[in-house]
């Protein structure tokens, strides 16, 4: 986050790999640490205990008993799963049911806000419209309990047909971290506010922000076949790998700015310093607080922001890989010598860009979305976080 990092980027690569695996839950706790980096030197957290969280139901399109509300994750190297009552509760296989299937939906209020009790623990809240969500607990390579997360992106999944989204969090004693995300898939409109030392809300669509969004989507050829139906936008690598969204779609971009930087220099900067690069030898080689260089990336490499953009939390090379992720998805390589680029007026400009974040970027109040894995650079992300939280609201924002 702008130009934040190293923030451990670990979470990032969950975000793509949950699809009908069992898994461990998301692990956005992995990036608490990281996240409190621009704490004063001394400064001290003040989370403490339960958070109070409440779910409010705008979506002006179902009522209280039509939305269905989980709460899943890890605390302390297990599953859990969170009860009505606030508790976080071990994942069970017995819990599966006689379809096969657990059951740890949470109800809303009969009508009116609903007020929970969130302790700590970091994973996902998921919403569900209209039908139940189907989580299977199965044992995972460790003998352990675990879930198989809904994958909205993959036809052969349980929940394809179920009207779903999640927001993510991670609750522990250094604070409150979450953030709204889009990265998988783009469904239900979801905001979050959080209150403590400051009170910040993101996530909040504009009036019609979700029909926008599809709308500017089905317009351009290579993407409309992300669109499924009115209930989902599938993120466009998620497309590729389903067949869907072109192998090749950024590989004239790519060319491109590898054949510029063989003549020029590129300088990436990051809290570990700039970074200055040159193509050399086919690779894209940078030189300055250490030597980090970059095999030419896959139109998938670009939009899961993995594979030869992989950015490991080493400081270094893991900082310079996310700059240039979200380059490419934000089609700003070519346009400045200087990365990142901190003006969204600049973002998303020509034919060839990802025309997915661009849509879900523009359908959000204050520009922030989680359209891509490295979307928190120059901090555009739907991210907020609070060292001293006192309450947390998820709101279902009107379709």
């Amino acid at each position: 986050m702008a130009p934040r990092h190293p923030r451990n980027l670990t979470r990032r690569k969950m975000m793509f790999a949950l699809g009908g695996a069992a898994v461990a839950a998301p692990a956005l706790g992995a990036i608490a640490p990281y996240a409190l980096a621009d704490q004063p030197a001394g400064k001290t957290t003040a989370a403490a205990g339960p958070l109070p969280m409440t779910v409010v139901n705008n979506s002006g399109s179902f009522d209280n008993a039509s939305v269905h509300l989980y709460v899943v994750g890890n605390l302390d190297g297990k599953q859990v799963r969170l009860t009505p009552g606030g508790d976080a509760v071990p994942i069970a296989v017995s819990d599966n049911g006689a379809d096969g299937f657990t059951d740890y939906a949470i109800p809303l209020a009969g009508s009116g806000a609903t007020t929970l009790s969130l302790p700590y623990m970091s994973g996902r809240i998921y919403v569900a419209l209209g039908q139940k969500l189907k989580f299977k607990a199965v044992t995972d390579g460790n003998g352990a309990a675990a879930l198989q997360y809904p994958a909205g992106w993959v036809e052969s999944d349980p929940n394809y047909g179920v009207l779903h989204d999640c927001a993510e969090f991670t609750h522990n004693a250094d604070g409150m971290f979450c953030n709204t995300t889009m990265v998988d898939m783009f469904s239900v409109p979801l905001a979050i506010r959080l209150t403590g030392a400051k009170d910040q809300t993101t996530g909040t669509l504009r009036a019609g922000g979700r029909s926008a969004a599809f709308a500017a989507v089905k317009q351009v050829e290579e993407f409309a076949p992300l669109i499924v139906d009115d209930t989902r936008i599938i993120a466009p690598g998620h497309g590729l790998d389903a067949g869907i969204f072109g192998k090749d779609y950024f590989a004239p971009y790519i060319d491109e700015v590898w054949s510029t930087y063989t003549g020029k220099d590129l300088k990436v900067t990051t809290n570990a310093g700039t970074f200055t690069g040159r193509v050399r030898g086919e690779r894209l080689t940078f030189d300055g607080p250490a030597s980090v260089s970059f095999a030419r990336p896959t139109t998938r490499d670009v939009l899961f922001c993995d594979g030869n953009l992989a950015a490991p939390n080493d400081g270094t090379t893991g900082p310079v890989a996310a700059v240039l992720g979200a380059g490419f998805n934000r089609s700003t390589l070519l346009s400045s010598t200087a990365q990142p680029t901190t003006d969204p007026a600049a973002f998303y400009q020509g034919d060839l860009t990802n025309h997915y974040a661009k849509a879900i970027h523009a359908a959000t109040e204050d520009g922030k979305a989680y359209g891509f894995a490295f979307d928190d650079v120059a901090d555009f992300a739907s991210y907020v976080q609070d060292t001293a939280p006192t309450g947390f609201t998820l709101t279902l924002s009107a379709f």
